[in-house]
């Protein structure tokens, strides 16, 4: 479900997940512990990437819908503890979204460093709302983080999903490139960011990036236990499952 790929002193975990690289429990914590096995092997940077047209569809809500409580609890821990891995990274982290990356695509690159985007009518942005979840504090400071107030609030409250050519003009993703050379740029932009003197451009980052690192103090077990209590909640529940429907039909 995950590949590593090194480029010299950068690597690639690719999204193995077919067909649409949903994220399920496994695959967090696979991402998870291959962010702490590069940091552990001195890996230079990491590029976050995907299968052509598709970086990732976000949790897997189908599977997720058939958890009991127990289990819905340790998937959402493990969704937060990747995500604060991510803001914790000691290395430049670049998300190479290689197609379609709404919800917890979006989530992922949000902690990203730089984020290069397939140029096309592929969507990417937090739609959690519109399925019945609400942004918890640190995802929605990591969106006012790369978008800054307005546009946060704007997409956050919304729930929109963005194309392309949008997404670049509210710097959601910071370039564009053709769907073959996302990759590409990816590495390129993290190879030539490893070519600044190691310690000021680590303790720079490390100054820009507390933000990011802070805002998970909000993550204590009674927010957990709250995430915990919407996912169960007749709207949430109800709206998933016509999600789900709409799905299955398509």
């Amino acid at each position: 479900m995950l590949e590593l790929l090194d480029h010299g002193a950068v690597r690639e975990l690719r999204l193995a997940r077919p067909p649409v690289n949903a994220l399920d429990p496994a695959l967090l914590v696979r991402l998870n512990e291959a962010l702490g096995q590069a940091e552990r092997e001195g890996v230079g940077a990491v590029v976050l990437s995907g299968a052509p047209g598709r970086f990732s569809g976000g949790l897997d809500v189908p599977a997720l819908l058939a958890l009991p409580r127990p289990q819905i609890r340790q998937a959402w821990v493990a969704l937060f503890d990747l995500l604060a891995s991510l803001a914790h990274a000691p290395m430049p982290v670049v998300a190479a979204l290689t197609g379609h990356s709404p919800a917890g695509g979006t989530v992922l690159a949000l902690y990203a460093d730089y984020r290069v985007l397939a140029a096309g009518r592929y969507v990417v942005g937090l739609n959690e709302v519109q399925v019945g979840l609400p942004v918890p504090p640190f995802l929605y400071r990591a969106l006012t983080f790369v978008v800054g107030e307005r546009q946060a609030a704007r997409l956050g409250v919304a729930g929109l999903l963005l194309e392309a050519d949008e997404a670049l003009r509210v710097g959601l993703v910071d370039e564009l490139a053709p769907v073959e050379e996302v990759v590409p740029r990816a590495l390129a932009f993290a190879h030539d960011l490893l070519t600044r003197p190691r310690t000021a451009m680590l303790q720079t980052r490390a100054h820009a990036r507390a933000p990011l690192r802070e805002a998970f103090a909000s993550v204590t077990p009674a927010l957990i236990d709250g995430v915990v209590e919407q996912w169960f909640s007749e709207e949430t529940q109800t709206t998933l499952r016509k999600l789900v429907s709409r799905l299955g039909k398509g």
